[in-house]
């Protein structure tokens, strides 16, 4: 996978694993991670779905319809490829800290329902549901932010809503900064990320 890798000045900090959302690229949440968690190494990588020539991290049917059989290839992609970057860059693979914002959250979600310790824990700006229907592994101990709008036409405060109940289902500790905006990332709902990760993560 096409991805940007930088070596933080914190080495017992988490990586984090940045994810862009549609028509975004490995550059995109940079600014983010500087923001969140400056000396943290940053790993970013680009999805390998095409959309109208826009990058996604795996196919969709429609607005909001998931393509769920490429959803579940994409996300054992994303899983194998951080076991292959860890041992080539020589970071902590269970100290792994995805930073996703829309489609890229998405996928960092469907890692959560699909993968027991895939990552340590989750920052999920505007983040739909992944998947329904199945059995999450054992979240518990896992501190993970959602960042959500009221007024999100994409992602409607009800998605949150069942999203924050299957993973609190799971024993994940969820946080949710709502905001009273759109699909768009604001500066709050940053600096409420970033305030978060200070106090659950960064220990």
């Amino acid at each position: 996978m096409k991805h940007i890798f930088q070596k933080g000045s914190e080495p017992a900090a988490p990586t984090l694993l940045l994810l862009h959302g549609t028509g975004g690229n490995e550059h995109d949440l940079l600014p983010l991670a500087e923001a969140i968690a400056p000396g943290a190494s940053v790993l970013s990588v680009r999805g390998n779905v095409l959309e109208n020539g826009m990058p996604r991290f795996f196919r969709r049917l429609a607005e909001g319809v998931f393509d769920i059989e490429d959803l579940i290839f994409r996300t054992k992609e994303l899983h194998d490829f951080l076991d292959h970057a860890a041992a080539e860059y020589g970071f902590d693979r269970h100290n792994v800290v995805a930073v996703g914002y829309s489609n890229g959250a998405n996928i960092a979600g469907s890692l959560l329902f699909h993968y027991k310790n895939s990552l340590k824990a989750a920052v999920l700006h505007h983040p739909m549901v992944p998947i329904r229907g199945i059995a999450l592994p054992d979240l518990s101990g896992t501190p993970v932010f959602i960042g959500a709008g009221k007024n999100d036409p994409i992602c409607p405060p009800q998605e949150t809503e069942d999203l924050l109940q299957l993973l609190e289902g799971a024993g994940a500790s969820v946080t949710v900064q709502w905001e009273q905006r759109g699909h768009q990332l604001t500066n709050t709902e940053v600096m409420a990320a970033a305030d978060w990760y200070n106090r659950h993560v960064a220990k």
